[in-house]
């Protein structure tokens, strides 16, 4: 894998500032600017050329018309001087879609629906959210405004904001559809030539500005970094995660992303924000241990820091949220001699349902939040990968309820069976692209149908009732009863219909209720009890393959329920009998391994703040809550010589047996790192 660079300690800083703004930088001080942002520990600020509103912020010949009218100073020209003159890079951002002295001038390079009408904001709407098309002269407009940046500029590379594929059939579009043998009447073939369209515009506009600055760095950013990106990373010289958890992504928004992200090449910059909420939330501060929590979650999972944070008007940065920053980025800078050049370890890799699914920004799909929250919370170490990576390098697949497999796939995850690989599938993973049958046949099952069908016809399986009007009941064998006991436990949603297979072992049974919840039958307030009648297998085994015939993970981040946790997990334990690490610490605990090659050395990342909803639709953490007295098992190869809790290098007991070093940690405060040598 690629190994990545030492985390930074950057700044995000807004600058989406209004024409009826009085007096803009009118305070700006490019000393006291560099100053503040040194003291805070800041070695990396992105700055604005051009912002959403279209104005811009340094002396341009090519856009002299839109030089912000209120502006004050050369303010992007003095910002990087002085950042410069303290050891600090600017890579210098700009807007693409979102313009809007742009879309005014010529709303005909707008992208238009197929209803003829003009996406975005209406007229008489506050908001600069509409969107140019990338297949319009804008096109030409952007690569212009990059030359200038590059040359007259300078700046430490690129920051591209808000560029994501889109469905658009204006003039140009409708025109290179055809030349390209798209039907632009298809809604498919319209998706396909919106994500193309991305890739293209970035491919070029990376490659041209390279061709101005030689190596010069360049990010996009579209909210999102998914399926799409594995064919374009290579424009990419890192990926900058925006996600802001009380900002509408979340607290597991992150890790997920992150968890793919780290695996397609580039390098990996998570980025949060110091506002309390979301960008452009003025006078505003995060909860500090918010903010350590998401920066050291950076650290843990071997990627950069970046923290959004919104230039007031004036100039001024406010003193306030820089020592907030400060405080965290001292701790940071402390922390990364630890994390340079790091990279993950892992065993097990998670194939993402948004290949099958699709998803976008805050629309992840619910499997995979949900599949990451139990692997998380039981301690495992893995990637999300899509179906192009290389699952020779781990010892475990999952496929979570939706992985339908084509041939091509299917050969490729019965090859890595037959090569000592586990697997463990659930729901329609494994099943033809149709669901009609399952498309691997290791996992030793066979399909009874469709099953169950609505009064519409609509297969009821996988699907929620607000009722729970067609569920059914799953009872533990003795394999899988070391936690849950062998009773009938609710599913809240009707799995697949199966058989066994000879030589397919049965770990648990699907029980059925007495009926369906219907308005000629029913019982109670919600389904019917079971009826004690085994319908068929819930939990199979078969040679390294393990399925469960329900969609565990969509249910358990709809409600958690624990034995679903537990039965997965047990499920993982019997075919990973010595996963890389173990610990007996609480399921809040978040626990990673990263490894430092050249330095010969394991780190392990013990996180323990607890996410709160303290409001009716907000996440925050506000308390650290101390953990005391756990044991860290780690499977170490070679002699260890020394295990150290870093960066403040105190020694942690430890032993080692079988291939295992159990270390003794006395306290954990929010974030502990614990650095394994070995020879």
């Amino acid at each position: 894998m690629t190994r990545r660079p030492a985390p930074t300690r950057q700044i995000h800083l807004d600058f989406h500032t209004s024409e009826h703004l009085p007096d803009v930088a009118g305070r700006f001080d490019a000393e006291v600017f560099a100053d503040t942002l040194a003291r805070a520990h800041v070695d990396s600020v992105i700055c604005f050329a051009r912002c959403h509103h279209g104005w811009v912020y340094y002396r341009s010949a090519d856009l002299a018309d839109r030089v912000h009218p209120q502006l004050r100073a050369d303010l992007l020209e003095e910002q990087i001087r002085a950042c410069r003159d303290v050891g600090i890079r600017v890579p210098v951002y700009t807007t693409v879609q979102w313009d809007d002295l742009t879309c005014t001038a010529h709303p005909e390079w707008r992208i238009q629906h197929a209803d003829g009408s003009l996406e975005g904001t209406p007229p008489f709407e506050a908001g600069f959210y509409r969107k140019l098309c990338l297949n319009s002269p804008f096109r030409q407009f952007m690569k212009d405004h990059v030359r200038e940046i590059l040359t007259t500029v300078g700046g430490d590379g690129l920051y591209l904001d808000f560029i994501r594929p889109d469905v658009c059939v204006c003039m140009h579009c409708r025109r290179l559809m055809e030349e390209n043998g798209l039907d632009p009447e298809r809604p498919a073939d319209r998706e396909e030539f919106g994500v193309s369209t991305v890739n293209a515009f970035e491919a070029e506009m990376s490659a041209y500005a390279r061709s101005l600055v030689p190596g010069c760095p360049v990010t996009y950013n579209g909210g999102h970094i998914g399926m799409r990106h594995r064919e374009i990373a290579g424009a990419y010289t890192h990926f900058e995660l925006e996600t802001l958890p009380s900002g509408g992504w979340g607290y597991q928004y992150f890790p997920v992303t992150a968890r793919y992200a780290r695996t397609l090449g580039p390098a990996v910059v998570g980025t949060t924000g110091k506002f309390h909420s979301t960008w452009g939330d003025f006078h505003s501060l995060k909860n500090k241990a918010a903010l350590e929590y998401e920066c050291y979650r950076m650290l843990a999972m071997a990627a950069g820091c970046s923290i959004g944070d919104q230039l007031h008007p004036s100039g001024v940065l406010d003193p306030d949220a820089y020592r907030l920053i400060g405080d965290v980025y001292a701790e940071v800078e402390r922390k990364e001699p630890w994390c340079r050049g790091a990279v993950p370890v892992t065993e097990i890799a998670v194939l993402h349902p948004e290949e099958v699914l699709g998803g976008g920004v805050m629309q992840l799909p619910p499997a995979v939040q949900g599949v990451t929250r139990m692997l998380e919370e039981g301690g495992h170490q893995f990637d999300l990968v899509d179906s192009h990576a290389d699952f020779g390098r781990y010892r475990m697949l999952v496929l979570p309820d939706h992985i339908r497999t084509g041939p091509r796939v299917a050969e490729k995850i019965e090859r890595f069976l037959a090569a000592g690989g586990a697997l463990v599938a659930t729901f329609e993973s494994g099943m033809t692209p149709d669901g009609s049958a399952f498309a691997l046949p290791s996992l030793g099952v066979t399909a009874r149908g469709p099953g169950e069908t609505d009064a519409e016809g609509r297969p009821v399986r996988g699907r929620a009732f607000p009722r729970n009007d067609h569920t059914d009941y799953v009872r533990p064998g003795e394999v899988l009863a070391g936690r849950v006991p062998r009773t009938e436990h609710t599913t809240y949603a009707r799995g697949v219909d199966i058989s066994a297979d000879d030589g397919t072992d049965v770990l648990a049974d699907t029980v059925a209720p007495y009926f369906d919840r219907h308005w000629r039958h029913y019982t109670s307030h919600l389904q019917a009890p079971s009826s004690g009648r085994v319908r068929g297998p819930a939990a199979t085994r078969r040679g390294n393959a393990v399925y469960f015939a329900h969609p565990l993970f969509t249910q358990y981040e709809r409600n958690a329920p624990l034995w679903m946790k537990h039965l997965f997990l047990d499920a993982v334990d019997l075919l990973l009998p010595e996963p890389l690490l173990r610990h007996d610490g609480p399921s809040t605990l978040r626990a990673t391994v990263n490894a430092q090659p050249e330095e010969g050395r394991q780190v392990v990342h013990l996180l323990h703040y607890v996410p709160e909803r303290r409001g009716s639709a907000f996440d925050t953490v506000e308390d650290v809550i101390p953990l005391h007295g756990l044991t860290v098992s780690l499977r170490t190869r070679g002699a260890v010589r020394a295990v150290i809790s870093v960066p403040d290098g105190t020694p942690l007991p430890y032993a080692t047996a079988d291939g295992r070093t159990r270390i003794f940690v006395d306290r954990i405060d929010g974030h502990r790192m614990i650095c394994v040598e070995t020879s």
